[in-house]
């Protein structure tokens, strides 16, 4: 968005530079909220900082404003979300910086939660606070995509995440597929992990690998928020022993019939049973992704095998690839990563824009976006 309020100077991008590297702070650990962070300015002496540590916790201006203390009156606020104007899990934040008396408030990105939406900048105004917005906003949104996809388009930012062969195979005609990726990869994979919301996998994956998809690595500090995970199981086939339901966290369980026995199974072993609509091919995943943006999730990480990947990317719903080669060949009759049906053109193929390529160990790590279709 562009800037709007009082003409910005370069201190004013490198304080909102400094608010940014402070949401970061919380990049674990805020969910379902946005990671924000603040810096107050009394002449050219940041007087207080503070960061958004997790839901239920002090927004990031209250922290800063404590720091600050009296030292906050006249001072100027740099905070990377549009400040709050309504009561949530915690008071208004607008409220706040105006009972402190700060004579400006600069903002990155506005604030799309419809409860939101302008009101704090509004109530800001109103009180005779100067207000700027737009500085850094594409930053602040970057660093926010899954909160701005799920208030935006009603559904959560969507990370697709494969380990392969160089020759695009998942796994042995067999069904052994530990390990195609090495140690490095499988740990960087912890780290998506943590910044989602949301893990989901399909029944075919957890029936043949039984997998935790927990986020196990200490390094990551996830707050007091439990993790989700969620299962897609059309005919409830999973077994109330699968390993998934063993984990720290909850495990969300998608089906697409209402078999008492069996969700009574599977709730007796902690899972959470939703019984959506179905498409032609297993539980509908735009009814799945809806009910997830209902529970507050913005980050979804799929990590699901051939059929489930494949069926994602048919529908359009991946936002972004993360995909680990291995430098391996396993040949033509091992599986393939994805499954879905050929497009009969190599223009209507799904193209994708590299974003980064890294060495993680002995693999490469390739994240992509889709390409937008060409116009025809």
């Amino acid at each position: 968005m562009p800037h709007s309020g009082p003409e910005v100077t370069a201190a004013d991008h490198g304080h909102m530079a400094h608010a940014l590297e402070l949401a970061r702070r919380g990049y674990y650990s805020t969910h379902p909220n946005p990671r924000v962070g603040c810096v107050i300015v009394q002449g050219d002496e940041v007087v207080g900082a503070g960061f958004h540590h997790h839901a239920g916790g002090p927004h990031a201006e209250v922290g800063a404003l404590a720091a600050a203390g009296e030292r906050a009156r006249g001072a100027t606020v740099y905070v990377t979300l549009e400040p709050c104007s309504h009561h949530g899990r915690t008071p208004p934040c607008a409220e706040a910086l105006v009972a402190a008396g700060v004579a400006r408030v600069v903002f990155a990105a506005g604030d799309s939660n419809p409860r939101v939406a302008g009101g704090g900048r509004a109530r800001l105004e109103a009180a005779g606070i100067a207000v700027t917005g737009g500085v850094l906003a594409a930053e602040s949104r970057a660093l926010n995509r899954g909160f701005f996809n799920r208030m935006e388009r009603g559904r959560p930012f969507v990370t697709l995440k494969l380990g392969m062969s160089l020759d695009g195979k998942v796994a042995l005609a067999s069904g052994a597929s530990q390990w195609v990726t090495g140690a490095e990869a499988r740990a960087d994979v912890q780290r998506l992990r943590a910044a989602s919301d949301c893990v989901l996998t399909g029944i075919g994956t957890v029936r043949a690998d039984d997998p935790g998809l927990d986020v196990r690595d200490p390094r990551f500090d996830l707050g007091p928020r439990r993790q989700l995970r969620a299962v897609l199981d059309t005919r409830l086939a999973m077994s109330p022993q699968a390993k998934i339901l063993t984990r720290p966290g909850r495990t969300l369980v998608f089906s697409g019939v209402a078999e008492l026995d069996a969700i009574r199974a599977l709730e007796a072993a902690g899972a959470e049973v939703e019984v959506i609509a179905r498409g032609p091919d297993g539980v509908a995943l735009s009814a799945a992704l809806a009910r997830l943006a209902a529970r507050e999730v913005n980050d979804v990480l799929v990590e699901a095998g051939p059929r489930l990947a494949g069926a994602f990317v048919a529908a359009g719903l991946v936002d972004e690839y993360v995909l680990y080669l291995a430098p391996k060949l396993l040949g033509h009759t091992a599986q393939s990563a994805f499954e879905f049906a050929d497009p009969g053109a190599l223009a209507r193929a799904p193209a994708l824009e590299i974003l980064s390529c890294d060495r993680i160990g002995a693999d490469l790590r390739i994240v992509a976006r889709p390409r937008p279709s060409a116009p025809t």
